[in-house]
């Protein structure tokens, strides 16, 4: 039992009540339904995934919980956490229509190709200095940051700037509202009270961040006016400040809710990314011979002597497979990126789930059900090579990114730059532990905004050619 209660919550939930519980609990904690909610809503066996898309497709679960400081960061403006509505169907259709179209995301290839290469550079550098031996978390971090701030805002900010250095606390200081236990989501009367300063910290903050894109929308609007279009005359408008500021008609958007838009963006983009590349690079480090197989296929793809580029990934096909099982032995939001409100009764699984409930899907414990796939502890890639499964939301045996009305819109970005990313990590350098045998990789698990890693990952990077 201590093992158990050791574990993070997405690992041990299903074992708090027995599988056929229908228990509810009281108005004032309907929000721990969700405890019972992950067994009753997924009783075993294969048929999890249909009860999963059951619960994902139905109109009754098309919105999500805003926790206070959601609310308070203006989240509940952006496209994560707006209510179901007119206003959140607009901003779905400005994502899927202007932001992340398939030609957008091939257009932004460049973008993502510099920024990969200027990680590269820094890596050889940090490898020369300090025999190798890197702190991966920091790295990944500030490519991630580079790569959202340019396709967001257009701009690039040194992180020993002032700009850069007001970006990354800001950026900070939101995660650790986010990912924090706040009472006050939880027992209505403590959030007035406001003990543990969430509000006042939130409040405090967006004066920041409203400042902070205000004056980068300002400065777009400046610009557009001296060339006398969108981005300088460019064939796509240039980043996701111009093409809101291009928007007519019904999809016009006032200028707060552009702030809470992009800022959302920022969040989003930023942690799915670095996350999920820490977790693929431990995997490395820890199997030698994946990796192997892994480089094995970009030497005979691409070779040696040129860089990779994005044009080369769609024949990585191991490299592809190895990501997927990733996100399916280390899923980026195993709960609570898969919290869903009844906006009134409904059925779900042959039970009767009231209005204003808070249901989970437990996708960690999907993905690693053995009834659905065989030895789910072991990372074995190679398990995608024997089945193709796609993982932007068509088959919930594996949808890290959500599935339904409110499934990731940046799902198909996020993956170009992860596959690009590591490609270019895995051509580069060849990677090992700090110490023989797998030592300082510490794969246990922290969930807070996202599944992490408890402990940064260190490792040793040697160049390759």
């Amino acid at each position: 039992m201590d093992a158990i209660l050791g574990s993070t919550t997405h690992g041990y939930l299903l074992l708090l009540l027995p599988a056929s519980s229908t228990t509810f609990f009281s108005p004032l904690l309907a929000s721990l339904l969700v405890v019972a909610s992950l067994i009753w809503l997924f009783p075993g066996g294969p048929a999890r995934p249909d009860t999963a898309r059951e619960l994902l497709s139905s109109a009754a679960f098309a919105d999500r919980p805003v926790k206070d400081a959601a609310r308070g960061l203006l989240f509940h403006r952006a496209m994560g956490f707006a209510p179901s509505g007119d206003y959140w169907r607009a901003l779905r259709r400005v994502s899927a229509n202007h932001l992340f179209t398939p030609r957008r995301v091939a257009a932004s290839a460049p973008r993502r190709l510099a920024i990969g290469e200027r990680m590269l550079e820094r890596l050889s550098a940090l490898a020369a200095d300090d025999g190798g031996e890197i702190g991966m978390r920091r790295v990944l971090h500030a490519a991630s940051l580079d790569h959202v701030m340019d396709t967001v805002f257009g701009t690039l900010y040194d992180g020993d700037s002032q700009e850069g250095a007001e970006l990354e606390a800001m950026v900070k200081e939101g995660y650790d509202l986010l990912g924090m236990f706040n009472w006050g989501d939880h027992l209505p009367l403590l959030k007035w009270l406001d003990l543990q300063g969430v509000r006042r910290r939130c409040r405090t903050l967006v004066q920041r961040v409203d400042v902070f894109v205000r004056s980068i929308i300002d400065e777009h609007r400046q610009r557009k006016r001296r060339t006398g279009g969108n981005g300088g005359g460019k064939e796509l408008p240039g980043d996701f400040v111009d093409v809101l500021l291009g928007l007519e008609g019904e999809e016009k958007m006032t200028e707060s809710d552009m702030v809470a838009v992009l800022w959302e963006m920022i969040f989003r983009g930023t942690d799915t990314v670095a996350i999920l590349l820490e977790w693929i690079m431990a995997r490395m480090v820890l199997h030698p011979d994946i990796q192997a197989k892994a480089q094995e296929e970009l030497d005979a793809v691409v070779g040696r002597g040129r860089a990779v580029s994005d044009a080369d990934v769609a024949g990585l096909r191991y490299l592809q497979c190895v990501v997927k099982e990733t996100l399916r032995v280390h899923p980026p939001g195993p709960l609570l990126s898969w919290a869903r409100l009844a906006v009134h009764d409904a059925h779900v699984g042959g039970h009767m789930i009231p209005a204003g409930t808070t249901a989970m899907v437990n996708m960690w414990a999907i993905a690693h059900d053995p009834e659905l796939w065989p030895e789910p502890d072991a990372f074995r890639p190679e398990r995608f090579a024997e089945e193709d499964v796609s993982v932007l939301g068509g088959d919930l045996r594996l949808a890290p990114f959500g599935a339904g009305r409110r499934v990731c819109p940046g799902k198909t970005l996020a993956l170009a730059t992860v596959h690009l990313w590591l490609a270019q990590l895995l051509h580069r350098f060849e990677w090992a532990p700090v110490s023989g045998g797998g030592g300082g990789v510490d794969l246990s698990e922290s969930l807070n905004m996202s599944l992490e890693m408890e402990k940064p990952l260190e490792c040793k990077a040697k160049p390759r050619w």
